[in-house]
């Protein structure tokens, strides 16, 4: 542990994400696979104008730990950014660097899930 996370400054509030070069086309496909983390982006994808969306906005039917295991599945595959602000955790899509990697994949992958959802009339 740093110092500055053993002494709770605002540091320790700074969440781990990869760098751009990390992240892995396999490991996008897997967390964009979860219908409960395909409905996130989803929403991410709508409101791309905003700050960040809180994890709260979403109301996923799922437990708060299993809420939690997908924002850190998001994260940590590199298609979603969280920042704190305050006591709430802000979530932004990382499009630029989706794009920049896999051009023309998220544009797809969401095109493909509202299809989707309007064909099981499943829109959320």
């Amino acid at each position: 542990m740093t110092t500055a996370a053993a002494t709770g400054s605002a540091s320790s509030r700074t969440l781990a994400h990869p760098e751009p070069a990390a992240v892995r086309l396999e490991t996008v496909l897997h967390a964009l696979a979860d219908p409960m983390r395909m409905r996130v982006v989803r929403a991410l994808a709508r409101e791309e104008g905003a700050a960040g969306l809180s994890c709260s906005y979403f109301d996923l039917p799922v437990t708060k730990s299993t809420c939690t295991h997908h924002f850190r599945v998001l994260r940590e595959s590199g298609v979603i950014r969280q920042i704190y602000r305050g006591t709430a955790k802000l979530n932004v899509l990382r499009r630029d660097d989706l794009d920049a990697l896999f051009p023309g994949l998220l544009d797809s992958v969401l095109a493909a899930a509202d299809r989707q959802a309007a064909r099981l009339g499943d829109e959320v």
